[in-house]
């Protein structure tokens, strides 16, 4: 249907298809396909994440190699931290656009002193965009954390609330974070004075990056 939808948008015909779903042999996990899009009257990737953030009761645990959230994001990730919510995020340490990479220490130094816990994937360039929230709800798709997936791509992610699917996003997370270094938001301040300069001429183009 995604697909169908996009298609339909960018040339207004819709081609021939099967429109019945068959359900996969084997495999009784419930998903639900959840598309994003400029198209959309709202922003529904932001509206999306900010609900599923608020409601974490235990964890937050997630991975994006692009973390330049939006204000609304931002307030729910401080939320949950201040209510005592385990949030971790992992990102990549081997980017492959600087300015993006850049601009997401702005945004880690913003959420410094609250316990959040943030890593640097290092064995290669980290490009899994997944969540896992409590011990139930996951996410698996496209969106980066960003204001491109939030509003100008066009992005879909899979729901699947499942707690036997949960213990295997689980499993993927500490394995990532096993491989990964810790980012101390309070050693920024030492860095070089281009870094500095870098992450915050990176900020300033975090609208469209």
């Amino acid at each position: 249907m995604t697909i169908l939808g996009d298609w339909y948008w960018a040339t207004r015909q819709t081609p021939a298809a099967n429109w019945s779903p068959h359900v996969a042999e084997g495999h009784d996990k419930k998903a639900m396909i959840f598309p994003f899009g400029p198209t959309s009257d709202f922003e529904t990737a932001s509206l999306f994440f900010v609900t599923a953030l608020n409601t974490a009761q235990e964890r937050i645990w997630l991975s994006a190699p692009y973390f330049v959230p939006d204000a609304a994001v931002m307030k729910a990730l401080q939320l949950a931290a201040l209510r005592g919510v385990d949030v971790r995020i992992i990102t990549t340490g081997k980017p492959d656009s600087l300015p993006v990479y850049l601009a997401a220490f702005h945004y880690i130094e913003q959420l410094r002193g609250l316990g959040i816990k943030f890593y640097e994937y290092q064995p290669g360039f980290l490009h899994e965009k997944v969540m896992l929230v409590d011990d139930e709800l996951s996410t698996v798709g496209t969106p980066n954390f960003d204001n491109r997936s939030f509003r100008l791509n066009f992005e879909v992610t899979s729901v699947i609330v499942d707690p036997d699917f949960a213990k295997e996003m689980e499993a993927m997370f500490e394995a990532d974070f096993a491989h990964a270094e810790v980012i101390d938001p309070e050693s920024f301040k030492d860095k070089p004075l281009w870094w500095r300069v870098g992450v915050k001429l990176s900020r300033l183009a975090a609208p469209v990056l």
